[in-house]
Order: structure tokens, then sequence, then C-alpha cells
């Protein structure tokens, strides 16, 4: 198994799995009782969090300015005096990259260069957020993309491909997402909200990750579900399974509107 070519053995495996709902309700349950850190560890873990965000907008309304003003957020994405308090003021705290459209990937780019900054601009592509555009315009955005200077692609899958189960057809569009990217990583954002089944979401992800992901991300943040402790469970544990078929370990990434810390999935 090479590092893009994972085939149709894989896919013939996914096919036959069903997910037990129940016991992914179980399990989040049990984590979802467990003590909350505390005092230093719960700043600690809130820095860390800070740092595995994209800071991102994706308005109709972004303007260069607007744009400039999140990738100086993205910089310094904590008050001086804050990180001060806790010792890491020098320690280059910044977020994990700068999110926009494809066409404001120019503006984010600029700034961060002009601000000596190496911070990642990572755009999302494939007709965010409904993924519903014909394929080549899909293809055509991410490669204006990663051509403007994005070095993260956050793509959509197709829902109707998983809702009707063409896991072969979306393997398949996947792939040429990937290669559209180069050297770029690509992020596939699954939209669990829109999948229906925890099985559906399983094998979305085992799809993705067959398909040369380097990230499955939950969702585009504009689904009436975004991130769940169940969902997060069943995409962690394809993530898990994934590694054990075939030794490549492939990351996850929580998105979702919070209101607190304590709500967000960690598992």
């Amino acid at each position: 198994v090479t590092a893009y070519q994972r085939g149709s053995p894989y896919l013939n495996r996914i096919c036959k799995v069903r997910v037990n709902p129940q016991s992914v309700l179980k399990r989040a349950q049990q984590i979802q009782g467990q003590k909350i850190p505390k005092k230093q560890w719960q700043a600690a873990w809130l820095l860390k969090a800070v740092t595995c965000i994209d800071l991102t907008t994706l308005a109709g309304d972004d303007t260069p300015s607007n744009v400039h003003r999140l990738s100086m957020k993205a910089i310094q994405p904590v008050r001086y005096d804050l990180l001060k308090k806790m010792d890491m003021h020098d320690k280059g705290i910044t977020t994990a990259a700068v999110c926009v459209y494809p066409s404001r990937v120019a503006d984010a780019v600029k700034s961060l260069k002009a601000a000596n900054s190496s911070l990642p601009v990572a755009s999302v592509a494939t007709g965010f957020p409904a993924g519903q555009t014909p394929l080549e315009a899909r293809l055509q955005e991410v490669r204006m993309a990663v051509a403007d200077g994005a070095t993260e692609i956050d793509i959509v899958i197709n829902r109707m491909l998983a809702l009707t189960g063409q896991w072969e057809a979306m393997y398949d569009e996947i792939r040429q997402f990937r290669e559209a990217c180069g050297d770029a990583h690509m992020k596939t954002i699954l939209a669990i909200g829109e999948l229906g089944t925890f099985t559906n979401v399983y094998k979305a992800s085992m799809v993705a990750m067959m398909a040369g992901s380097d990230f499955i991300k939950t969702s585009t943040g504009k689904e009436a579900v975004n991130a769940t402790y169940p969902v997060a469970i069943v995409m962690v544990r394809a993530i898990r399974d994934y590694f054990l078929y075939t030794g490549y370990k492939i990351y996850h990434h929580v998105t979702g509107q919070y209101a607190a810390y304590h709500e967000m999935p960690m598992v």
C-alpha cells in the first residue's frame, strides 16, 4: 500500500462496516463525564487549543482589510500580558493557520509575508460549503488557491455520494482533488451533520483517508449540526483503524462554533 494508492480492497472492506450507535453514545457519555482540568492545567490546554485553530473568515463581505486584520490576529492571538503571566511570551504562540476563500488567498499571503510570518494560509475549495458545483469547477478552485500561495486546502465531499453509497465515486473525486493540491496539505471536510448515520461518517472518513487526505474534518461550520462527541469518536476510531491497516497517521480536525471551551469534543 503506497501513500495515496490504497485501492479497491480497502473500499470493499469498509462497505461491510456497520457502526453500533448505542455503543458510540455510551462511550461519548463516559468521556463527557470526565473531570475538566482546572487552574494552570486549564490555561495550558486552552493555550494549546489556540495553536490548533485555523483562524477563519468565510463571509460574503470579506475584503483585503478584513483578511489583513485576521492575519495579524493569527500572528498574535493571545494578549502579550496574558502570555507574560504564563511565561509563554517568547514561545511564538500563533494559530495554526489563516483560512479564507480562494479569492482572498493572495491577500492573506501578502499580509503574512509583509509581517515576516511563515504562518500557513489555508483555503476552502471544491464548492464550499455545499460541494455541489461541477467537478471541473471544483478542481479549478483548488488549483487557483494553490497557485496564489495556499499551502493547505480544505475540500468538501459530495454528500450525495455518501448518502447513496457511491463510495468508489467519492474516492475518485477526492483522488483528483489530492492531485490538484500538489504539495499542499489536503483537509477533507465530511459535513457530518448531513451524512445521516454514524456508519456513513465512518465510511466517509475511511474513503477520504484512502484517497490521500492529510486531515479529516468534521464540518464546514455552516451545517445545523457540527462537531459532537459521538461523531468525534467515530472519526477518531476510523483514523485508528486506518493506521492499523496502512501504517499512515492521519489527523482529526474539529470544526464548529462553541460558546465555551468545555463544549469542544476532545477525545
